[in-house]
C-alpha cells in the first residue's frame, strides 16, 4: 500500500530552525538525504521531494473554459507543505516507522496519509 509522508513548515518548525546552528541545519538536510537513500535501498521509496517556497507557487483554475493563473505571493499562511516522501509498504505500521525516521519528527510532527488506490475505477 502506498503512503504519503508529509513534511510541514509551520511556526513551531520555523522556531526550531531559527535556534539551529549552521552545522545542525546541514545535518538536518543530510538526514533527509540519508533517509531517502535508506528508503531506496529498502525498496520502499517511490519518490521523495522538497518543495519550493509558497511565494514561488502558481495557482491554476479554469473558468468558462479559460485557464487562469495567479502567481504568488499569496496571503501569508502559518503552515505549508515543505516536502514529501511517497512510499510503498505493507501497512500503516511500517509507514509510521519510516515517518519516525524523518528529521522533522524529532522537532515537530510529520503526517502519514494513505494514497487512494483508484486502479479499479472505470473511466
Amino acid at each position: 500500500m502506498k503512503y504519503l509522508i508529509l513534511i510541514q513548515s509551520n511556526p513551531q518548525s520555523l522556531a526550531v530552525w531559527e535556534t539551529m546552528t549552521e552545522q545542525q541545519r546541514t545535518d538536518f538536510g543530510l538526514g533527509h538525504l540519508r533517509l531517502t537513500e535508506e528508503m531506496r535501498e529498502a525498496g520502499v521509496l517511490v519518490v521523495s521531494e522538497g518543495l519550493g517556497d509558497p511565494a514561488l507557487a502558481t495557482q491554476v483554475s479554469v473558468r468558462d473554459g479559460k485557464t487562469i493563473t495567479s502567481d504568488g505571493p499569496y496571503a501569508e499562511v502559518k503552515e505549508h507543505l515543505a516536502g514529501l516522501y511517497l512510499i510503498d509498504v505493507a501497512d500503516l505500521d511500517e509507514a509510521i516507522a519510516w515517518a519516525a525516521k524523518a528529521p522533522d519528527a524529532a522537532y515537530t510532527r510529520v503526517e502519514v496519509r494513505p494514497v487512494l488506490d483508484m486502479s479499479a475505477w472505470e473511466i
